[in-house]
């Protein structure tokens, strides 16, 4: 919140309302001429919103997925620059611990893992007709899974006798299938990432939100994301890095200064949480923030 709260009286987007706690934090921060405008592709976490939507008139809910981040606010008719964008990445705890989402391995329900179940497939289903490249695949560049072949082949036969319907069936499937165990972590837990991510397409997702951003900061605007693996870390990374380098043209061209100049500026280094917070919340330990500032939004004449 101090990283992104600047302006009490600005507009601020919360990419992710999940049930609320980054969206009740920053309206503690607001004034009454602030205003807050959160996405959520989730149903459920539509539905928890009403109540917030119906207190508070500085508090609008849009329902998609913050990929859609521009579409959704011309939707809205918001053409405001925003000044400050939160991206909190990942699954929530509440979709995480409701067994029938299908998320978790830590207790047996169907294996669906879809953010909104009303749209899509399944894992269930996806495994169902994916070929062995195709798992191996997923589960080697989105669980970085170093059993990646092995655990897909497994799948494929099993499937060839039964189906797999159920987080435990896959689960203990994976864990007879790996021969080596990380210390401290259930052989499924890169499996069960990598098929959350493909089934959401949430990389793409994150990227396709990052490139809208540049153009929705006001000047000064905040963009503040918390990251929860490697994976989506070095999107988040790579596009500060580049957006803070701004275009890049051969030696010799004669450009404006203004050109070449970056869209946004890193602030600070990456933030991970402390001792305080990883005791009363351990499911903040793989947690990176990274925060950046919009620089000067040239406009038109």
């Amino acid at each position: 919140m101090t990283a992104l709260v600047l302006n009490p009286d600005g507009l601020y987007l919360d990419g992710t309302f999940g049930r609320g706690g980054h969206s009740r934090a920053i309206l503690s921060r607001l004034g009454t001429g602030g205003r807050l405008i959160a996405l959520d592709r989730d149903p459920e976490a539509v539905a928890a919103a009403q109540p917030l939507v119906a207190s508070d008139p500085r508090f609008t809910l849009l329902q998609g997925c913050f990929g859609d981040l521009g579409k959704l606010l011309d939707r809205a008719g918001i053409s405001e620059r925003l000044s400050g964008i939160l991206l909190d990445l990942g699954v929530s705890s509440p979709q995480l611990d409701t067994v029938r989402r299908g998320f978790s391995f830590s207790a047996d329900g169907p294996l669906d893992m879809r953010i909104d179940q009303g749209s899509g497939h399944s894992a269930a289903q996806w495994l169902a007709r994916a070929d062995l490249s195709e798992i191996t695949a997923v589960l080697r560049d989105l669980g970085e899974e170093r059993f990646a072949r092995r655990i897909a082949r497994a799948i494929v036969d099993a499937r060839s006798g039964t189906e797999l319907v159920s987080t435990s069936q896959l689960a203990e499937l994976v864990a007879r299938a790996v021969p080596t165990r990380e210390p401290g972590k259930h052989p499924a837990t890169r499996t069960f990432q990598a098929l959350r991510i493909q089934i959401n397409d949430e990389l793409q997702q994150i990227q396709r939100c990052l490139d809208q951003v540049s153009e929705r900061l006001a000047t000064a605007g905040r963009l503040v994301v918390i990251s929860f693996h490697s994976l989506e870390d070095r999107i988040v990374k790579r596009f500060i890095r580049q957006e803070a380098r701004g275009l890049v043209y051969p030696k010799g061209v004669p450009v404006r200064t203004t050109e070449t100049c970056g869209n946004l500026r890193a602030i600070g280094k990456p933030i991970r949480p402390g001792a305080m917070e990883l005791a009363a919340n351990p499911r903040s330990r793989s947690a990176i923030m990274r925060v950046a500032e919009r620089l000067s939004v040239v406009v038109a004449s």
